[in-house]
Parts: structure tokens; sequence; C-alpha cells
């Protein structure tokens, strides 16, 4: 059942995402609310997918590429609809539900059978370190889709060409401070990422560090928003820097989540995590 379920929340994704599009284009407020309204269905779905894949398992669903890409593009879309609750954003749902689903899509080709989990994985610090990490992915994605738009808006502006997209963006200053609001939501989270992981690590390998891969790219990534958060708010960098660093961090991002699971050997290859 839960492999239906998800089909069918990769399905309403696709509509809401279409809907999204026509929106952007047409700039019809009723589109945007449907819109809305299939991408809260699809996340209902796929929350229930993902609960009876728990059930059914008998331990969290994040220990393969399948599960992660999926709960992955489940934060993301929980992530844009907390967003879009407290803080409206025109045009934003045009760029995040793509690539949501885009992530839904890549999880369907993926290996779903359900494994038993190796020893180092029977831990409560799985939903723990796993859950934070997922999370602070989607809010980084955020502000990697904010700084994007950013650009493209600043662009039509020095460009002198005011066209259809001018007119379907926020203002830069908008885009640039709930950009910031996500760096500073999403760091935090990133940072009890990595403490968490390093507390699991030591209860079930006997040491906090060992310099894997995964863990390497993780300090980089740290140290890479750790540094644009700094300029933001010591060095009072706003506009196009913070927007070109934002995309240069969330790419890091990728290839330390994605990247370096498929194709650095390690502790966190895919392959190495069940018996």
């Amino acid at each position: 059942m839960h492999k239906f379920l998800f089909q069918l929340a990769v399905f309403t994704y696709l509509l809401a995402t279409a809907g999204f599009l026509v929106h952007i284009i047409t700039l019809k407020k009723g589109v945007e609310k449907t819109a809305t309204a299939f991408l809260a269905a699809g996340f209902c779905l796929h929350t229930a997918s993902v609960v009876m894949r728990w059930i059914a398992a008998g331990h969290p669903p994040m220990v393969n590429l399948h599960e992660s890409l999926s709960l992955f593009s489940w934060a993301t879309v929980a992530a844009y609809l907390a967003f879009q609750w407290r803080l409206r954003v025109k045009a934003l749902g045009a760029f995040v539900t793509p690539i949501a689903t885009v992530i839904m899509a890549a999880s369907s080709m993926q290996q779903k059978d359900i494994l038993p989990l190796t020893p180092a994985l029977k831990s409560i610090w799985l939903p723990i370190h796993a859950s934070i990490c997922l999370m602070a992915d989607a809010v980084l994605l955020m502000a990697f889709c904010l700084a994007g738009m950013y650009l493209m808006q600043e662009r039509q502006i020095k460009g002198k060409k005011l066209g259809a997209v001018f007119k379907r963006l926020p203002s830069l200053q908008t885009l640039d401070a709930m950009s910031g609001l996500c760096l500073k939501i999403g760091f935090p989270l990133l940072t009890l990422g990595i403490v968490t992981g390093s507390i699991w690590a030591e209860q079930a390998w006997g040491s906090y560090w060992s310099w894997d891969p995964k863990e390497t790219w993780s300090l980089i990534t740290w140290f890479v928003y750790a540094a644009l958060l700094h300029q933001r708010l010591a060095v009072g960098w706003q506009g196009r820097r913070t927007a070109i660093m934002t995309i240069i961090g969330f790419i890091v991002l990728i290839f330390t989540f994605l990247g370096v699971s498929l194709l650095l050997p390690g502790a966190h290859t895919y392959s190495t995590w069940h018996e």
C-alpha cells in the first residue's frame, strides 16, 4: 500500500508543479490556490506513504537512496508549505515544487525493497540525526531558490528590460531578506545535524569523528555556510554576493548529500548500510 501511495503522491506533485508553472505564466490567483491544494494533498499522501513504510519495515524509512530522496522531497514540501503559511513569497512555488517533484521522480527510480539494517543503524539517533539533516537541507534548498530568483530579478533590472519575469518576482529586498531568513534557520539545523551525527558515531564506532568522506564534506559544507552567515551578519553582505555564495553553498551541500554517498567509499555509502 505504501508503494501505491508513494506513486499517487508523485502524480499529485506533478499536478501541483504544473499549476504553479501556469500561475507564474498567467498570474491567476485561482490557479495558485489550486496548485497549493494539490501540493498539500500530495504532501498528505506522501506522509501516509512514509508512515506505512515505517510500520512495514519496523524502522525509520531513511536508510537507502530511495528513502533518503523521498524524505528530502517530503522535507522540502513541508518547508515550503510552512514558509508560505507564514510569509508568502510570490512565484516561489514555481521554483521549489519542480525541484521537489524531480527528487521524488528520482526516488521512484531507485530500489524500493525494504532491507534489514546493519547493527550501527539500529539506534534512536537514526531518526533524530537524519530528520534534522533533511530539514536543514530542505530549508537551505529554499534559500538556494530565493537566491536564484534574486539573480534573475537583478538581471532584469540592470538590463533595464523589465519584462514578464520582473512582474512575477518579488523585489530584490524581499528576496534577499527571505533568503537570509532561510540561512538563519538552516545553518543551526545543519550544525545540530553534525553534532547529533558525531554523538551517534561515538556510540556506533567508538569515535566522535573519523574523517570519513561524509564527515569531511559535512564539515566543508558547514564552513561554507558559516562563512556566508558571518559575511551577512558581521560584515553586512547583501544582494548579489550573498546570492552567488548561497548557490555555491547549496551545490556543496548536494554533493555532500548525494555525491559523497554514491561516489566515495566510506561508512555512509548506501551499499554498506544493509546486511
